[in-house]
């Protein structure tokens, strides 16, 4: 028997896939913790983890693994693994952590990179990297070089999450192509490093990791971690990816027109495309996705809303009265599409690539205290999250990235029935949900990059929608409406925080 074994390490968990790879059937799977992992905010609009707590639940989910089925480790024959974007990780010449991990929805760098671009030339910048240096990978690391110089001065090299994960696992401390293009680090035109952004922070090229293809043998267990995983040493590590890129990839989404979707922490649309393009406001970002050649170019423009399915958590913690999330789904529901006036902006993550990385925070807007009830709080709130991605959705489709489409796993907020039909109905896509997640995709990607499937469309032979969602043509003016108001809402509220 021939086993795959596929991690997603995100910021709320880490999830893990054990797959038989001929028949692509899920023998186990796994989540640690239950509880979402801490993320340390010591500031307004910081948010930072400790990467030592991703290894120990990467450990923990793979023990799961082990105790929900009876496998020989030797069958595991390669490991994948998805991580979560934009996050760094900085270490000494030791491979010791320095600091915690400035993660993904940290926006401490966006004026230094504001900055940067200005200084640099904005459009210089996009015609290079196709983004603005934004609040990404490398100004984080900047960030680091001005406030914390005794750290920056111990700096071996900088890595994105996945890397760290991967350098636990085989002692190495390796990259991606995919990987320096999401932390903005990649010339398009000379398909290298982007001398121009490291130029001027003063990054030096030997803090990068050496960068391998997206599939390929990128390292073996050690002892050490086999010994810590329960594993076979010498497992071969063939794939690793961002969450969204390999999201995509777990819903086959490889060529141009297609598009992902995901709505978890945060909520991402992310459409393939073969022209190296861009928004000249860097809302919407492009990065070499993890089927892209020179040949056959495959780019995945990305929108990003941080504040998503955390404001649904939120608002289950907080008050929902000890309510599940099925139950919140079915309270909502009593509730006619707009929420009878109430809006909900649900920026309350951190700074928001598509409103040009300003930070407005989340807000509810027209509460009457006459007419609105919990159940009208958590309609606006769902219909708020659909509405900011599309919002985000418009400015893809300017870019050239239309959603006719849309793949996403049958998972978090697309568990929602109310979530669903607004997503499908306001973008006029037809939603296609499949039961897959980072994890599987992950181990899938294994299975491509250590040759045991000879090319992508075979990882996913057999792969079908368990779901399919169109858009209700009886409520499209009404949710056109609510949307209309939304907007509204949200353009004061940005004029008035600016």
């Amino acid at each position: 028997m021939t086993l795959l074994l596929g991690y997603d390490v995100g910021s709320s968990s880490i999830k893990a896939t054990l797959m038989n790879a001929e028949t692509g059937k899920v023998l186990a799977a796994a989540t640690s913790p239950k509880k979402e992992m801490e993320i340390i905010a010591k500031k307004f609009g910081w948010a930072e983890q400790n990467p030592s707590m991703w290894w120990e639940h990467v450990v923990k989910a793979t023990q799961m693994i082990k105790s929900q089925t009876d496998f020989d480790a030797s069958d595991v024959k390669a490991i994948g693994i998805s991580y979560q974007m934009h996050g760094l990780v900085i270490v000494d010449k030791n491979k010791e952590v320095l600091r915690p991990s400035i993660i993904w929805c940290d926006g401490r760098a966006v004026q230094l990179a504001k900055k940067a671009a200005s200084e640099i030339g904005e459009k210089k910048c996009l015609e290079t990297m196709l983004n603005l240096p934004g609040n990404f990978t490398a100004s984080k690391l900047k960030w680091v070089m001005e406030n914390e110089p005794d750290i920056y001065s111990k700096v071996y090299k900088m890595m994105l999450p996945g890397d760290y994960v991967a350098m636990k696992m085989t002692g190495e401390i390796k990259t991606t192509f995919s990987g320096l293009s999401e932390g903005i680090i990649w010339d398009y035109k000379k398909h290298k490093l982007a001398k121009l952004l490291l130029d001027y922070y003063g990054i030096s090229e030997d803090l990068i990791a050496e960068a391998v293809p997206t599939f390929s043998v990128q390292g073996e267990l050690t002892k050490a971690a086999a010994a810590e995983l329960g594993l076979k040493a010498g497992t071969k590590i063939s794939y690793r990816a961002g969450d969204q890129p390999n999201n995509a990839l777990s819903l086959n989404v490889l060529n141009p027109g297609e598009i992902a979707a995901t709505a978890g922490t945060s909520g991402v649309v992310y459409g393939i495309t073969e022209k190296s393009d861009y928004d000249s406001k860097s809302r919407v970002n492009a990065f070499i996705h993890v089927t892209h050649t020179t040949k056959k170019p495959r780019y995945g423009v990305l929108l990003c809303v941080s504040g998503t399915g955390i404001l649904n958590s939120w608002l289950k913690h907080n008050a929902a009265d000890g309510l599940d999330y099925p139950k919140m789904d079915e309270l909502a529901g009593s509730v006619k599409v707009g929420s009878d006036g109430l809006v909900v902006l649900p920026y309350g993550n951190g700074a928001e690539r598509t409103l040009e990385n300003k930070d407005p925070g989340a807000s509810i807007h027209g509460l009457n205290f006459n007419l609105h009830n919990r159940a009208h709080l958590l309609r606006a709130a769902q219909e708020g999250i659909v509405f900011a991605l599309n919002y985000g959705v418009g400015i893809m489709r300017r870019v050239g990235v239309d959603a006719k489409t849309v793949r996403a796993g049958h998972a978090n907020m697309f568990l929602s029935p109310i979530f669903s039909e607004a997503f499908a109905t306001i973008t006029g896509s037809v939603v296609e949900l499949y039961n897959t997640d980072g994890s599987q995709g992950a181990a899938r990607g294994a299975g491509i990059g250590a040759g045991i499937y000879k090319s992508p469309e075979a990882a996913f032979a057999g792969l079908k929608p368990v779901k399919k969602i169109e858009p209700n043509s009886k409520l499209s003016e009404a949710y056109k409406q609510a949307y209309e108001k939304w907007e509204l809402v949200l353009k004061h509220q940005m004029e008035r925080s600016s």
